[in-house]
């Protein structure tokens, strides 16, 4: 089972000090963000893809690769890249040159966003974005699969004879999840590939994302990719710790109820009795996410947001160290026990890799 990280890349005020850090602040955070990570021991660093304030990461292929310059066994990994509105040949060849760079370390997530007017900024209509996705995609999958291709659609202009360069790294092309907090669409067609799916796992209550990781539990068996236990499954989660619960929850508090994204709302309170939002000891972080297995089955990939809402970079580097040190051992320990062993790794280049030659033989 992998763990790691993901962000946002929000540019946020910090509510007690006032202070809001400037882009290249929040950038080379993340950064530093993603090298503790490596360092703690965590498997896996992802970004999102934003083209609007208060955002900052548009480019994710160029702060991965950089990323991957300065680290040696970290999967690089996004959260998510715009399928809806990326034109898949320039996905196809920005992520074979990163896999490259990377020596195999990435996957990537695709996603349609949560920014409306993302669409007709890069000349798309809302409309068309489930149907986007599934065209994008499918084309995406042939240029990374076929040396020559000839194709034609709704959405782009047609392709004669066209090789995406550079070809994936051992013919290998990187791992896809498709990330959906509530278009089912979106799980079938990850069952549909036998790709993974990624539920972000953070506003929904429970009931809401065992019923979206059933159903595309489901479909993967459907489509003859395995039993609904084998299906490619990760998670999100959200969490603040200290040594001291009550520490926890008087320090997250005006982080919680500033923050953009749920401030001003509900209480932290019911907001972490109703989500799966963690603030308290590293324990009872370890309790919570072990609870995931109750409605999610046996998964692959848990990422956790850390450093969203104003948190300063000091912080979050605590965190990752009661992360890597506190959490991540004792819940490989705990997740692995009782796992069956029909149920699959994470997928990784060596395992895919492995995986094609033995079906080539």
């Amino acid at each position: 089972m992998q763990f790691g990280i993901f962000t946002v890349g929000d540019v946020t005020p910090d509510p007690t000090t006032g202070r809001t850090p400037t882009e290249r602040e929040r950038i080379k955070a993340m950064v530093a963000i993603a090298l503790k990570a490596e360092e703690v021991g965590l498997d896996v660093f992802a970004t999102g893809e934003h083209h609007n304030p208060p955002f900052v990461p548009s480019s994710p292929t160029t702060m991965l690769g950089y990323i991957a310059a300065r680290t040696e066994r970290l999967i690089l990994s996004t959260s998510t890249t715009l399928i809806t509105t990326n034109d898949p040949v320039k996905i196809a060849e920005d992520y074979a040159m990163l896999q490259h760079l990377a020596d195999g370390r990435v996957d990537l997530m695709m996603g349609r966003g949560n920014t409306g007017p993302v669409y007709p900024w890069f000349g798309k209509d809302i409309r068309d974005g489930i149907n986007l996705a599934v065209e994008n995609y499918a084309l995406l999958r042939r240029l990374w699969n076929e040396d020559v291709v000839d194709w034609e659609g709704k959405f782009r202009t047609p392709l004669q004879g066209f090789t995406s360069t550079p070809r994936p790294m051992d013919d290998v092309a990187p791992f896809v999840w498709h990330g959906s907090i509530r278009s089912p669409e979106i799980a079938e067609q990850a069952a549909y590939y036998g790709d993974g799916f990624f539920h972000n796992n953070i506003f929904w209550p429970a009931d809401h994302t065992k019923r979206m990781v059933e159903f595309y539990r489901k479909r993967y068996a459907h489509y003859g990719h395995g039993t609904p236990e084998q299906a490619i499954v990760g998670l999100g989660g959200q969490v603040f710790m200290r040594r001291n619960s009550q520490d926890a929850v008087r320090e997250f508090r005006p982080y919680f109820d500033n923050a953009p994204v749920y401030g001003h709302g509900p209480s932290l309170e019911d907001f972490t009795e109703q989500t799966p939002l963690t603030v308290g000891s590293p324990q009872q972080v370890i309790e919570r996410t072990l609870s995931f297995r109750e409605y999610a089955g046996d998964y692959q990939r848990q990422l956790f947001l850390m450093d969203h809402a104003g948190l300063p970079l000091k912080t979050v580097l605590e965190q990752l160290d009661m992360l890597g040190e506190e959490v991540v051992p004792v819940l490989r320990e705990e997740f692995a026990k009782g796992r069956p062993a029909d149920v699959p790794e994470a997928p990784t280049h060596q395992s895919l890799l492995a995986a094609k030659e033995a079906t080539a033989v």
